[in-house]
């Protein structure tokens, strides 16, 4: 039942306070009647990580493994947990979540593991892995995700982009093939091409979702460079207000604090360097080391205004400087493991 709450009502509550509350409230009921049951500690170890509370759901991942020793939920929550914040960890638990489990969620497994070599910038490896997922399922759509995502990751966009139109043209009414062409023509710099994808993406939307919560700004800008100030304004003004209501919840999305990110980009546009700076600095204090840190904070049009001022200069050194730190850490590992590719 916790399960089924959460995937009925992730994102239609997660700007509220109750969010996932009723999850809590059933795995405690589950434990009750068993406090030995290794799905209860990892449904409630993924509560305690979307909460922020790090410890709490690390000791329930490891209850989770420690009551049966095979529980790849375990160790997936922990991958997921360390994504954002130690990827060599991040690695290491998703490669065991992966020997544990070769059922029908393998796949995804594989994705995510293959998306953490990508970001600590050994994309050999994640092509590799990524291959095995072809394999494993046959299925041509995920071959052009992966395709579209290797060109994301080298920050090709416009290259990616043809990948993420094909994928539209196959299924033009899918919401995240019509956000990512939205996105990734900002990206390009194609303003206009992308309302046309953006506009498609927001019909319907009463639910709010991943790229709701962090994307609104893109539309904006989308529309401020079509010569909609008044509509940009809206939308700028919208993930402001997500931003805000995530930080007073204490939710700010991962050690990448995600929502400082947002915040300084749209105070920068906005040419608000103060805000700006005093998000920037916030979320360089705690962001992680990651290549896609590095590629989106190096190429975010939303940050032209300041983008060749020293102190964001310094932020950007400051970024691919952890990156680096974490590509070697994840290169040491690999080493030691006898597997080290580029």
């Amino acid at each position: 039942m916790a399960k089924v709450y959460w995937d009925k009502h992730y994102w239609e509550t997660i700007l509220s306070e109750n969010f996932l509350d009723s999850v809590l409230i059933l795995c405690n009921v589950a434990l009750k009647y068993d406090n030995k049951l290794s799905d209860a500690y990892a449904v409630r170890g993924d509560y305690y990580r979307e909460m922020e509370k790090t410890e709490q759901a690390l000791a329930d991942y490891d209850k989770a493994v420690k009551y049966n020793p095979n529980d790849y939920i375990g160790y997936f929550g922990k991958g997921e947990l360390y994504f954002d914040d130690d990827l060599l960890k991040a690695i290491d638990n998703l490669q065991r979540a992966a020997s544990l489990y070769h059922g029908l969620e393998l796949p995804l497994i594989l994705e995510r593991l293959a998306e953490a070599y990508a970001y600590a910038g050994f994309l050999e490896k994640a092509k590799d892995i990524s291959y095995d997922v072809i394999k494993l399922t046959g299925d041509s759509l995920r071959k052009l995700n992966f395709l579209a995502f290797g060109e994301v990751i080298q920050g090709n966009y416009e290259k990616a982009l043809d990948y993420f139109e094909v994928l539209y043209l196959m299924d033009s009414t899918n919401k995240t093939n019509q956000w990512y062409c939205g996105y990734y023509n900002v990206e390009s710099g194609r303003y206009k091409e992308s309302l046309k994808y953006f506009e498609k993406w927001l019909e319907g939307s009463k639910i709010l979702s991943e790229g709701g919560l962090f994307g609104m700004h893109r539309v904006g800008l989308a529309y401020r460079h079509s010569g909609e100030r008044e509509k940009a304004d809206y939308y700028f003004d919208k993930q402001i207000e997500y931003c805000n209501r995530s930080i007073d919840l204490g939710r700010v999305y991962g050690p990448n604090s995600r929502v400082y990110y947002d915040l300084a980009a749209v105070y920068a546009f906005r040419s608000e360097r103060d805000k700006a700076y005093e998000n920037l600095r916030l979320y360089n204090r705690i962001q992680s080391g990651s290549l896609m840190n590095v590629l989106l904070i190096k190429n975010d049009p939303l940050f032209n205004n300041i983008r060749n001022e020293p102190e964001f200069q310094q932020i950007v050194k400051d970024v691919e400087a952890k990156y680096q730190a974490e590509h070697e850490r994840v290169r040491k590992w690999l080493e030691e493991q006898g597997c080290c590719r580029r």
